[in-house]
C-alpha cells in the first residue's frame, strides 16, 4: 500500500514536472518567476533538476542533428555565394569598362555632332548666299546690258532694258546698297525729273 501510495506521488509529481518543463518553454522569460518558485516551494526540486538537465540534453541533440542535415546546404550556399560574388566582381569590371569606353566614345559623338551643326549652318548661309545671288545676277545682267546699250548710244533699247529694270527686277532688290549705287548711276531724263525707282 505505502508502495502504490509512493508510485502514485511520484506519477504526480512526474506529472507536474513535465507540466512545469512545458510552461517553461512556452512561456514569456518575464513570467516564469512564478513558475520557478512553485518548483523550489517543493521538496523534489532535485528530480526536476534532473528532467530538466534531460530535456536540455535532448534539445541539444535536436539542434545538433538540426544543424548537421542542414550544415551541406549551408555550405553549399556559402560556396554559391562566394561564386557570384566573384561574377558580380566580374560584371562589375564590365560595367565600368563599358562605361568608360562609352564615355571616350560619347565624347568623340559629342564633336562630331558640333561639327555636323556646324557644316549645316555654313550649308544653310550658302544656299540662302547662292538664292540671293541667284536674286541679284539678273538684276546686274540687266543692268551690264543697259550700259552696253547706252554706251553703243542705242537708245530705245535702253529705254526698254531701263523700264525692264525699274519695273521688274529692281524691285526685287531694292533693300541692297548695290541698288541704290545702280539707281544713282543710271542717267536722269533730260528734262531734269527724276525716274521714279522702288528704292
Amino acid at each position: 500500500m505505502e508502495r502504490a501510495k509512493m508510485a502514485e506521488e511520484s506519477l504526480e509529481t512526474a506529472a507536474e514536472h513535465e507540466r512545469i518543463l512545458r510552461e517553461i518553454e512556452s512561456t514569456d522569460t518575464a513570467c516564469i518567476g512564478p513558475t520557478l518558485r512553485s518548483v523550489y516551494d517543493g521538496e523534489e526540486h532535485g528530480r526536476f533538476m534532473e528532467k530538466l538537465e534531460t530535456r536540455i540534453r535532448n534539445h541539444d541533440r535536436e539542434i545538433e542533428k538540426m544543424c548537421n542535415f542542414h550544415y551541406q546546404g549551408f555550405v553549399d550556399s556559402i560556396t554559391e555565394l562566394l561564386k557570384v560574388r566573384g561574377e558580380a566582381q566580374k560584371l562589375k569590371n564590365q560595367v565600368t569598362d563599358t562605361n568608360r569606353k562609352l564615355q571616350h566614345e560619347g565624347k568623340e559623338l559629342v564633336i562630331a555632332m558640333e561639327e555636323l551643326k556646324q557644316c549645316r549652318l555654313q550649308q544653310r548661309n550658302i544656299s540662302a548666299t547662292v538664292d540671293k545671288l541667284m536674286l541679284c545676277l539678273p538684276v546686274l545682267e540687266m543692268y551690264s546690258k543697259l550700259r552696253d546699250q547706252m554706251k553703243t548710244k542705242r537708245h530705245y533699247p535702253a529705254l526698254k532694258t531701263l523700264e525692264h529694270l525699274e519695273h521688274t527686277y529692281l524691285p526685287q532688290v531694292s533693300h541692297y546698297r548695290f541698288c541704290k549705287v545702280m539707281v544713282d548711276n543710271i542717267p536722269k531724263p533730260s528734262g531734269g525729273n527724276k525716274r521714279c525707282f522702288y528704292v
